[in-house]
């Protein structure tokens, strides 16, 4: 009964409360929050093929270590990723982080770019990596890595064809192709990609200038031309050279398909960079690889090494301070590190960041002991759209529809087009 009535009393008291509660004044007390936090989620447009699979991964272990999403969209190899991007601003799907060329690529978009001159890892951004988004002594990027690219070529083919010399010289690059072809061997595997020609080719000739920048500025004026040019002149020789030697189906060989040709032996060289590393390791990653520079004559005989791409933050983007974080953690973390030089096989950008040979595979190791006499990327000097009209031509004399002459017409018409635009 006590307890009964202890119960009974209790419930009096309760009803009493909540009665005086039901006559207290709540205007002045907060709302309830009932809304959801919603997960964030960050875009990164990007347009290296090569690593799209390795990034995605990537994504995946920064969501596992922040609880922060990161889509990844690709667009390279065949596609016009400057378009494509340009579709994605003009639809308003405006990604947080995209890849950009710097210097004049960097223009259309610099209402966007976000000053990182301030974030942690900037100090430690090789000089010459600052230069392609360096404005007004502000840093707008983050350079992606370095990379470099010349002839790579398989070692044990070229000793089965008897080549004991590594061939510098335009002459003895020639002498080494005859030796192949004599072996039975196809001496270069070449693509018709229209960026493979038009920007790594072409650059050949334009980085070989006494003084690049200023030539692609007398261009761009019309105080030059590529035609009657010394450097072009003696460039289409080494053109000729790899293009009459190459497989028989150069005009459908896709990049995907020359790197796979020549990581299964088929071919003694290909013009690539050390970005062909993990595609090729997937093949035969016990290839004996190493790097022979681009002559066009008998004494000017290059690797080309730069800034492939810079990582822009979008200060216009739904949450740039996370893309921030993201491109911190990338290159400041164990995991991040670790994706770049042993997933992509990157050669570092930041001196904060070291790498193995093992980690980024014989073609970089061969690009890096030739490092001190390489020639660099120009072809972001140009505006949007020139070496675009530089591959087309390219792909033409490739096709065998129009002989040199033309094709270095073709070559000053593309960029005559584009400046009187």
């Amino acid at each position: 009964m006590k307890r009964f009535t202890s119960i009974a009393l209790a419930v009096v008291l309760m009803t009493s409360i909540l009665a005086g509660c039901g006559k207290a004044d709540n205007s002045n007390m907060p709302a309830a929050d009932n809304t959801k936090t919603e997960k964030v989620s960050i875009k990164v447009f990007q347009f290296k093929v090569e690593i799209a699979d390795a990034l995605n991964r990537m994504a995946e272990e920064y969501e596992k270590e922040t609880g922060v999403h990161v889509d990844i969209e690709t667009h390279g190899g065949g596609e016009d990723y400057g378009a494509l991007l340009k579709a994605e601003f003009a639809a308003g799907s405006e990604p947080e982080i995209y890849t950009n060329g710097g210097f004049t690529a960097l223009v259309p978009y610099m209402d966007r770019a976000t000053d990182l001159s301030n974030e942690p890892w900037a100090k430690d951004v090789l000089e010459m990596a600052k230069v392609p988004t360096t404005v007004d002594g502000k840093l707008y990027g983050m350079p992606m890595n370095t990379e470099g690219y010349g002839l790579i070529y398989n070692k044990d083919l070229f000793a089965k064809a008897g080549i004991t010399e590594t061939p510098k010289t335009l002459s003895q690059l020639t002498d080494a192709v005859k030796k192949l072809q004599a072996a039975g061997i196809t001496p270069f595997e070449t693509t018709n990609e229209w960026w493979s020609l038009g920007i790594h080719l072409v650059n050949v000739a334009i980085a070989s200038q006494p003084d690049p920048a200023k030539f692609a500025e007398d261009l761009k004026a019309g105080k030059t031309t590529i035609k009657g040019n010394k450097q072009f002149q003696e460039w289409l020789d080494l053109v000729d050279l790899i293009i009459n030697n190459a497989q028989k189906k150069k005009l459908t060989t896709d990049y995907a398909t020359q790197v796979a040709e020549f990581a299964a032996g088929k071919a003694a060289m290909m013009q690539q960079g050390n970005w062909t590393q993990p595609d090729i390791d997937k093949v035969n990653p016990e290839l004996n690889l190493g790097v022979l520079p681009l002559p066009i004559n008998d004494s000017e005989s290059h690797v080309f090494v730069g800034v492939p791409s810079n990582w822009i933050v979008n200060s216009k983007s739904e949450h740039p301070e996370e893309a921030k974080a993201f491109l911190n953690w990338l290159v400041s973390s164990e995991s991040g590190k670790t994706f770049l030089t042993k997933e992509f096989k990157f050669m570092p950008a930041l001196t904060n960041i070291t790498a193995t040979a093992d980690e980024i595979g014989p073609i970089a190791v061969s690009l890096q002991e030739q490092a001190s006499t390489a020639l660099g990327w120009q072809w972001d000097r140009f505006p949007d759209g020139t070496i675009q009209g530089f591959g087309a031509a390219m792909q033409e004399y490739l096709g065998a529809q129009i002989n040199r002459d033309q094709l270095l017409d073709k070559l000053d018409t593309t960029v005559k087009d584009i400046m009187s635009k």
